[in-house]
């Protein structure tokens, strides 16, 4: 991954995404090749954050017990509009499938999460 562009899996407030330089496939979880043809010549570009709420969900129990202070949380699946899916923390009211929304970030315990909220939410 390209130092220059920030994403939230390396502490840095974004979303990154490879796209096959050959098939133009693209995909969030990189690898290094490409799953749809296999050529290995992949670019990283910075994802817009903009996408479509597929799922939302509660997390009532959280997976650990330093985590256990901010249960209840909301979950999106978010459809981006690059073509991916990612998962992303999200306001426990007021997102619901089919929503257009905008990525930001927020501290989550050690680390940084994607959080989504609606499009024109301050």
């Amino acid at each position: 991954m390209s130092a220059e562009i920030p994403d939230w899996t390396t502490g840095g407030e974004g979303l990154t995404l490879a796209r096959c330089r050959a098939c133009r496939h693209v995909q969030y979880v990189r690898r290094p090749f490409c799953p749809e043809c296999g050529s290995e010549d992949l670019s990283v570009e910075r994802a817009s954050g903009r996408g479509t709420v597929y799922a939302v969900t509660v997390v009532a129990r959280a997976p650990s017990a330093d985590l256990s202070a901010h249960a209840p949380y909301g979950i999106a699946l978010v459809d981006a509009e690059e073509g991916f899916r990612f998962m992303a923390h999200c306001p426990l009211k007021g997102v619901a499938i089919g929503d257009a929304v905008r990525t930001t970030f927020r501290a989550f315990g050690a680390g940084l999460v994607p959080f989504v909220a609606p499009e024109g939410t301050p």
